[in-house]
C-alpha cells in the first residue's frame, strides 16, 4: 500500500470499533503513528496494539482529557497530521421531536457536537505552530453523516441537529485556517454496515428497511470504503479539498428517486 501517511502522527477519536477502527488499520496500512482515543479501556487497548499505536483513554466531552490526548501525541510522535474526530452516539431515544426528551438531545450534542468543538480547539493550536516552526501542513477531518444535508428518512432529530452543525462548523474553520496550512473537512457518510447500526437494525427492521431502500446502490457501506475516504482527505492527495462536506452515502443525497 502507498506510504502516504510514513512519518505521520494521526489521532482518532472513536478509535475502538466501526469506522474509527477500520481508520486506524488503514492509517497504519499507509505507514501512520496513530493514537486511538475511546471511552472503551477493553477493545481500545486491544485496538491500539493491532495497529502499532497508541491508546489514550479520553472522555471526548472533557476539556481536559482532550487537550492531554492532542498534547501526549505530540510529545510522543513530535506532530500532529490529522485529527480525525470521529467518536459520536445515536442512541434509541432520540426519535420525533415530539418524543425525544431535553436529556436525549443534550447527550446527543454533547458527545457529537461540543466533542468536535473541543477537539478542533486542542489540535489546531498544535497544527499551527508546526506550520509556523517548519512548513508541515494538518488535516482535520470530522465526521458528520449525509443526514446534515437531508432529512432522516426515520427521525432521530438530536442526532440529525449536531450533524449538521458538526458539517457547519468544519465549513468555517476550513475557511478560517486555509492559509496557515490547516484543512478541515467534514465527512457526510450514508448508514454504514457498524455493530451500532446492526444493533439497532436488528431491534427494528422495519426502520432499516426504510432506510435501505432509499440507497441507490443497494446496501450500507461498510466501515472499510469509509476509512478509504478519510485517508484521502487527510493525505496531500487531497492538497486542495478543505471546507467541504465530502459525502460516500452510496448515492443517497443524489437520488429523487430510488432505482428499483
Amino acid at each position: 500500500m502507498v506510504q502516504r501517511y510514513a512519518g505521520k502522527a494521526a489521532v482518532i477519536t472513536g478509535g475502538a470499533s466501526g469506522i474509527g477502527l477500520a481508520t486506524a488499520r488503514r492509517l497504519a496500512a499507509e505507514g501512520a503513528s496513530v493514537v486511538i482515543a475511546d471511552l472503551d479501556e477493553t477493545m481500545g487497548p486491544k485496538a491500539a496494539e493491532e495497529v502499532g499505536g497508541l491508546f489514550a483513554a479520553t472522555d471526548v466531552t472533557d476539556r481536559e482529557q482532550v487537550e492531554a490526548l492532542f498534547q501526549t501525541t505530540v510529545d510522543r510522535y513530535g506532530s500532529l497530521d490529522l485529527a480525525f474526530n470521529n467518536a459520536g452516539i445515536s442512541p434509541p431515544d432520540d426519535d420525533s421531536i415530539l418524543d425525544t426528551g431535553i436529556e436525549a438531545w443534550r447527550k446527543v450534542q454533547e458527545v457529537n457536537l461540543t466533542s468536535v468543538y473541543l477537539c478542533c480547539k486542542a489540535a489546531i493550536p498544535h497544527m499551527r505552530r508546526q506550520y509556523a516552526e517548519s512548513g508541515r501542513k494538518g488535516a482535520i477531518v470530522n465526521t458528520a453523516s449525509f443526514v446534515a444535508l437531508m432529512g432522516a428518512a426515520t427521525s432521530q432529530i438530536s442526532y440529525t441537529a449536531s450533524k449538521g452543525a458538526v458539517l457547519a462548523m468544519s465549513r468555517e474553520l476550513g475557511v478560517q485556517f486555509a492559509r496557515e496550512g490547516i484543512r478541515v473537512n467534514a465527512l457526510c457518510p450514508g448508514p454504514v454496515n457498524t455493530p451500532l447500526l446492526q444493533e439497532l437494525f436488528a431491534k427494528d427492521p422495519e426502520r432499516a428497511a426504510r432506510r435501505l431502500v432509499h440507497i441507490p446502490v443497494g446496501r450500507f457501506a461498510e466501515p472499510e470504503e469509509i476509512a478509504a475516504a478519510v485517508a484521502f482527505l487527510g493525505s496531500d492527495d487531497a492538497s486542495f479539498i478543505t471546507a467541504s462536506g465530502f459525502v460516500v452515502d452510496g448515492g443517497i443525497s443524489g437520488a429523487y428517486v430510488t432505482p428499483l
